[in-house]
């Protein structure tokens, strides 16, 4: 089964096309949705509840510590599928390309699926360009620092076995940070990952809650902290 872990803050008047892109174009795949509310102060949660009543693939739980890393340790919790995905409630995510992450598990051995945005065959919509070039210098360096050739670590789109995500805990990012956490523990630990091209478009409802200045020294706390790890676990083999 395919597990999709969608946090939700203040998401109320994105549930509907969450609900309508789900479940009118997941075909032929087995699949649950689990959607965490994340504190929010609209009507996320009783909306949700309401609208996933007619379909028992859709589930609603609130979550228990604020913030980003909450939600998703929980919705790994409260998942039931061997593979994980992890897309956003703005539907800036394509649903196509969460079939190919699908396809690809299925069909070769990997423990994960990376999607990047910005390699050959990627296709990039309403990007904010002070987040893109942000975006694309601290991704530079997160490649330089461990040396690989994934460049699209911040994006939260992937997918991945449920037993290495529970491997690889415990997760402590406690925000937008725990998408880069995720990621390089995953390839530092020298799982079996594919990297392929995936396509974004900027939010169309509601209001974007990354906010870069608020977020930095998050970034550099993980960078840090899996950096660390990483040379931990070199000098133990």
């Amino acid at each position: 089964m395919l597990s999709i872990i969608i946090p939700a803050k203040n998401e109320a008047e994105n549930l509907q096309d969450i609900f309508n892109y789900f479940s009118k174009k997941l075909v032929n795949i087995d699949y649950e949705i689990i959607v965490i509310n994340d504190f929010s102060s609209d009507e996320t949660f009783t909306k949700a509840q309401y609208l996933f009543q007619s379909n028992n693939k859709f589930k609603i739980f609130d979550n228990k510590k604020e913030g980003l890393g909450g939600a998703i340790n929980l919705g790994i919790e409260k998942s039931s599928g061997d593979k994980i995905a992890i897309m956003m409630a703005d539907l800036s995510d394509h649903i196509e390309d969460l079939i190919e992450y699908n396809n690809i598990m299925d069909k070769k051995k990997v423990d994960a699926v990376l999607g990047s945005r910005f390699i050959q065959g990627s296709k990039v919509k309403d990007y904010p360009l002070r987040k893109l070039i942000l975006n694309r210098i601290f991704n530079f360096l997160v490649r330089i620092i461990f040396w690989n050739n994934f460049n699209d670590y911040t994006n939260a789109f992937k997918i991945y076995k449920r037993d290495a995500l529970l491997n690889i805990r415990p997760l402590v990012s406690e925000s937008f940070n725990i998408f880069l956490e995720i990621p390089l523990k995953v390839i530092s630990r020298k799982y079996n990952y594919e990297i392929i091209p995936i396509s974004w478009t900027g939010r169309k409802k509601g209001k974007a809650k990354f906010k870069i200045k608020e977020l930095r020294s998050k970034y550099l706390f993980t960078l840090i902290y899996c950096f660390i790890e990483k040379n931990l676990l070199n000098i133990k083999k």
